[in-house]
């Protein structure tokens, strides 16, 4: 993992400066514009090269970034440079979804646990792996070395499980449920709430149904 200390806002954005430089590089781009970088990620040009340099990146006047060096250095700043083992507490709908993503695999975050509490889930297939029991999460967890734990339980387990997975030594979760984590310094917690983003695009494509309405009554 990178020990260059930059911005949430833009460790925010890097991803997908990697998605881009990924699929230049896939085209045999060999350079890429900080304007052509901001067209294809919907940044500020300006933005974008604030970011770049805060990882120490520099472009060639004229000529612009070096591709494969952008997919390289944002890698390994996002310490995709290697693994990170993934657990899944919650073999439900979503967590079973997740299991099933091969995205995760691919870029370094292979799935190597799915635990549940529910003995009737205990031992099924998923995907590639065995719904494990959550009697024996901490084991496992080290058995495993995961590193990131994903929680997608009922909301009134979660708070349980990310205590677990913290003293079991998982340090980074991302919390699919409606419940809000604190678990202080001790971890850090990203959630993913499905319901508010759908909340959010059905007020924002009211505005636009609205908007497009009156632009077409004036035609």
């Amino acid at each position: 993992m990178s020990d260059i200390d930059i911005s949430t806002a833009t460790v925010s954005r890097l991803p997908r400066y990697l998605h881009a430089a990924v699929d230049l590089a896939a085209d045999k781009e060999a350079t890429v514009s900080s304007e052509q970088l901001a067209a294809l990620t919907q940044v500020n040009p300006a933005t974008v090269r604030r970011d770049l340099a805060s990882l120490a990146i520099t472009g060639r006047r004229g000529v612009g970034y070096d591709t494969a060096y952008l997919v390289y250095e944002i890698s390994n700043a996002l310490g995709l440079n290697q693994e990170s083992p993934v657990a899944i507490v919650g073999a439900g709908n979503i967590g079973r979804a997740l299991c099933n993503y091969l995205g995760f695999s691919e870029r370094g975050f292979p799935i190597r646990l799915v635990l549940d509490s529910d003995q009737a889930k205990v031992g099924k297939p998923v995907g590639d792996l065995t719904v494990q029991s959550m009697d024996d999460l901490e084991e496992l967890v080290q058995a495993h070395s995961i590193e990131l734990g994903i929680i997608a339980t009922p909301a009134e387990y979660a708070l349980t499980v990310a205590e677990r997975l913290v003293r079991a030594g998982v340090t980074s979760l991302l919390n699919f449920t409606t419940q809000m984590l604190d678990l202080g310094n001790h971890a850090v917690v990203r959630k993913v709430d499905l319901a508010t983003e759908l909340q959010i695009l059905s007020y924002f494509g009211q505005r636009l149904g609205t908007t497009s309405a009156e632009a077409a009554s004036q035609i």
